[in-house]
């Protein structure tokens, strides 16, 4: 290996700067804060990134969520519509079957009160038949009229029509012969009815009245008279 040496001229040594540590100490703190800052940028990078993560882990959570209640909503009021639809349904249902209740009873009135007028009907024929060919049966009639009235050991006057006092006058003369009885045509009133009277008072014992009064306790209201039949 070969030496080389020479000597400086003097003017070139103002040329030269003195080298000093200082510089490489420089250099080094360059290196250190570019370093640094390196470490810092990727620091940022990372917080910018986490943020970036969170935010997308918050816009999904919150997506999801949003769909969650929206779906809870919509459940909710399809049960609650539901439920509405329910309760209409039930309501006229009972709304339904209420009137057809009351249709049942108010038919079964009418069949009821269809069953009594024509039972009335038929018992008025037997009896207009039983008085046609019967006659007697008007004695039980003044016997119960006279104990209305009291009158059983005093006089009284018996009204009836004159083809029944025809044919009952021996019958009755015998049957209430202890009392003072009067018996007086009255071609007003039916055959089979009577009126008595006594001190005073009077009982209607009419065939209309009479059967006026026996019906109505079956809730009617019907005449003893046929349709087209004087009264």
């Amino acid at each position: 290996m070969r030496n080389y040496a020479r000597f400086i001229p003097g003017e070139e040594i103002d040329a030269v700067e003195q080298w000093r540590f200082g510089a490489i100490d420089t250099a080094a703190q360059l290196l250190q804060s570019q370093a640094k800052a390196q470490e810092v940028e990727q620091e940022n990078q990372e917080q910018l990134a986490r943020r970036q993560e969170s935010y997308q882990e918050g816009y999904a959570a919150g997506i999801a969520q949003g769909r969650l209640q929206v779906q809870t909503e919509v459940q909710q009021q399809m049960a609650d519509f539901l439920a509405n639809q329910a309760r209409e349904e039930a309501q006229k249902f009972t709304e339904l079957f209420r009137a057809a209740q009351n249709e049942l009873i108010q038919a079964k009135q009418v069949v009821a009160h269809g069953v009594l007028t024509l039972s009335c009907e038929l018992a008025r024929q037997v009896l207009r038949q039983e008085l046609s060919v019967n006659p007697n049966v008007l004695l039980p009639v003044i016997h119960e009229a006279l104990e209305l009235l009291g009158a059983e050991h005093r006089s009284a006057l018996v009204r009836m029509h004159p083809q029944d006092i025809e044919v009952l006058e021996g019958l009755i003369s015998g049957e209430f012969a202890g009392m003072a009885l009067t018996l007086r045509a009255d071609p007003a009133l039916k055959q089979g009815g009577c009126l008595v009277e006594s001190a005073g008072m009077v009982v209607d014992a009419s065939l209309q009245n009479r059967w006026q009064r026996a019906v109505a306790t079956l809730g009617l209201e019907a005449s003893w008279e046929e349709p087209n039949e004087p009264s």
